[in-house]
């Protein structure tokens, strides 16, 4: 550090300057994930199925709330293109997520960094959940956190479409919905999953 003191004959120079006072701070780092795309969803509406069967990824599924408690990140290969797509496993939103409730503050800031939102949706109506109201909640979700995050294109997909209810509570979903996109699927019989 005090190479201008060197000089030939003292090739190792032993001066040094009185120091100044420096800075001193603490800081608090937050690391956001970036990713192409993130599943955005309730509880139990098959964010973690889905994330097994299109990625490499292996996130903990179970048939019980919370199951993820971390995002999970996985590789979408495209090998005829040799393109790739990053996705986020967000855990599942509660209402109330956007002022912290369910720990919603810790998964929604990592949604800001992606490039596209996709909405799960349990179409089955798992726990008497009404998938028109699941949907509304969790855009209501987004809006409070960040209303920028409603600009970001999005798509839903209507899960659990191997069961009888969903069939009608998709139609019931379209009706009030007429403009939004929606790709139905089924992670159990993986119906509809090479189109989305």
């Amino acid at each position: 550090g005090n190479a201008r003191f060197l000089i030939n004959r003292r090739r190792a120079p032993k001066i040094a300057e009185q120091g100044e006072m420096g800075e001193e701070r603490w800081l608090k780092l937050e690391l956001k994930l970036m990713a192409d795309v993130a599943l955005v969803g309730f509880p139990n509406a098959g964010k973690s199925s889905l994330t097994t069967l299109i990625t490499n990824a292996r996130p903990k599924t179970a048939p019980y709330p919370f199951t993820t408690l971390h995002p999970q990140i996985g590789i979408i290969d495209y090998v005829p293109e040799y393109e790739r797509l990053i996705m986020a496993d967000v855990p599942g939103l509660i209402a109330g997520a956007s002022s912290g409730k369910g720990l919603g503050h810790r998964f929604l800031k990592h949604i800001e960094r992606c490039k596209l939102l996709l909405i799960i949706l349990d179409l089955a109506g798992t726990d008497t959940r009404d998938p028109r109201l699941d949907y509304k909640q969790l855009l209501k979700e987004l809006e409070l956190y960040s209303p920028a995050l409603l600009d970001k294109p999005r798509l839903v997909v209507a899960n659990k479409m191997d069961e009888d209810a969903a069939v009608i509570n998709l139609v019931k979903f379209k009706k009030r919905y007429p403009k939004v996109e929606v790709v139905p699927i089924s992670c159990l019989t993986e119906t509809g999953i090479p189109k989305l």
